[in-house]
């Protein structure tokens, strides 16, 4: 009897040792929206496929508030984040129009406030967007100004209210409308559109609807919306202790245009594709 309690004692040893000598994990996060479900996905795959360590999964944390803490903390090991919200509801910094001076202000203050990287976008920017439908002639935003009579527009409530919404695009472009803008939840606006009860809709550059509904979005070609640019955040301590990290995470950068998250946004929405599948495909995908 004590030789099969000792032998048990010394399976368990052996067994908690090898544990201790095994590769910690990568955790990866992200909010709670399809998008960033997504690109958390494409994320942790890239890591299981490129380096063969373990790899957890955080994903549909919450807002920004719960994802920036999880991250400070240590919970979770990178997510995927946006620069204008990192610049201004992270680090409570003005607005930059300026997409290269936007990043590198932000990765500066991320790596010296938190011990957190910026890897180089990926390659989408989800700001503002104002989209109307396919037939319209108009191809800018100075194009819409000239329109013969104004516009019927519908927006959610934060586009009214926020710094770099409504007004300050009114005034940038002298963008006439037709009556007070019709305020309606963010899911009906492009119905809205589609239908012809407006002309013009608030939404964001990579709504999957956008590719499904075969609508466009005005080239913004003064300016006037911050960037909004996708990048992965990786706590330092990360990069340090899982080589080649990096590289792989760098291998996403400057993959995923606009369009593209458009279309991945819609498979997951529209088709109600596996989210892993879409994400298992992209990489597939990729050269």
């Amino acid at each position: 009897m004590g030789g099969t309690k000792a032998r048990a004692g010394l399976a368990a040893l052996l067994l908690l040792l090898a544990g201790g000598c095994g590769k910690r994990p990568i955790v990866v996060g992200s909010k709670n929206f399809t998008e960033q479900v997504l690109l958390g996905e494409i994320a942790a795959q890239q890591i299981e496929k490129r380096l063969h360590v373990p790899v957890e999964r955080s994903l549909n944390l919450g807002g920004t508030f719960v994802a920036q803490q999880a991250m400070i903390a240590g919970s979770i090991d990178l997510y995927p984040e946006y620069t204008g919200t990192a610049l201004t509801a992270v680090l409570k910094l003005a607005p930059e129009r300026d997409a290269a001076r936007a990043f590198q202000t932000i990765a500066r203050e991320y790596r010296r406030r938190f011990g957190v990287e910026w890897m180089a976008p990926l390659g989408f920017n989800n700001s503002f967007a104002m989209v109307v439908r396919g037939a319209a002639p108009e191809r800018t935003l100075s194009e819409a100004t000239r329109r013969a009579r104004g516009w019927s527009l519908a927006c959610g409530y934060e586009f009214v209210k926020r710094a770099d919404g409504l007004n300050g695009l009114l005034k940038t472009y002298g963008l006439r409308l037709d009556g007070a803008p019709r305020d309606m939840d963010l899911g009906l606006l492009y119905q809205a559109l589609e239908h012809g009860q407006v002309d013009m809709a608030a939404g964001n550059a990579t709504d999957g609807l956008i590719e499904a509904l075969h609508l466009r979005v005005l080239e913004d070609d003064r300016h006037y919306f911050p960037p909004y640019e996708a990048a992965l955040v990786v706590r330092s301590d990360a990069l340090a202790r899982t080589p080649g990290l990096r590289e792989a995470l760098a291998e996403l950068s400057g993959r995923i245009s606009t369009e593209q998250m458009r279309r991945l946004n819609y498979e997951v929405d529209g088709q109600h594709q596996r989210v892993p599948d879409v994400a298992r495909d992209f990489l597939r995908g990729l050269k």
